[in-house]
């Protein structure tokens, strides 16, 4: 097979590919938990001294967003958004189609040491919502869901379900779930377990 078909992006299939998720979503009647998986955008791991200025002006010039410093924080612009992971440490999501750009992009505005890597192939995205995903989160994850400690924006590395997970809060019954592609299959099945008594829609 040539390196064209190979890496063609009209080819690509996310990690919930199988579970046909825009079919189910035609027939699943309203429920208490709403999934939805945010597929193949992109997802960059970037690496560097939040200490050093110029590191933080340089990926501020690339991305048009600040470097969320804080921990547990993260910054959002369009469809751009940056989560800190540890001191020197962001998980960046940008748009499908554009990670090679903005990887580009952020070697060209950043000197001295830093890394940046397309880690898009690994990871996806599962969006959860809906009046009882507080109910499936607690069920999931041992960390505090009320809103004091978890506020909106907030982002932590704990685990789902006992797989590793990033959790980015996104609203007051809304969150994202970043995890690894080989952790999709099982996060599904869990999610449509655990969820059984308070129904499940599927979003598209």
């Amino acid at each position: 097979m040539s390196n064209s078909v190979i890496n063609d992006p009209s080819l690509a299939q996310s990690p919930l590919h199988h579970a046909d998720l825009d079919s189910l979503a035609a027939h699943t009647k309203s429920g208490g938990v709403i999934l939805s998986e945010a597929k193949l955008l992109g997802h960059l791991n970037l690496r560097g001294n939040a200490q050093d200025p110029a590191f933080v002006a340089g990926v501020e010039q690339a991305l048009g967003l600040a470097l969320p410093v804080t921990p547990c924080s993260s910054a959002l612009n369009g469809e751009t958004q940056i989560l800190w992971l540890a001191p020197d440490e962001w998980m960046i999501v940008v748009a499908s189609g554009t990670e090679s750009e903005v990887e580009a992009n952020l070697r060209a505005k950043l000197s001295g040491h830093f890394a940046v890597s397309d880690i898009s192939g690994a990871q996806t995205i599962v969006n959860l919502a809906g009046k009882d995903v507080i109910n499936l989160m607690k069920k999931s994850t041992g960390y505090d869901m009320h809103l004091d400690s978890f506020p909106v924006g907030k982002v932590i590395g704990t685990t789902f379900a006992q797989a590793g997970a990033i959790i980015k809060r996104t609203g007051e019954l809304e969150f994202q779930l970043i995890i690894r592609r080989s952790f999709s299959d099982y996060i599904w099945l869990w999610v449509q377990q655990a969820s059984l008594e308070y129904g499940l829609t599927i979003s598209n």
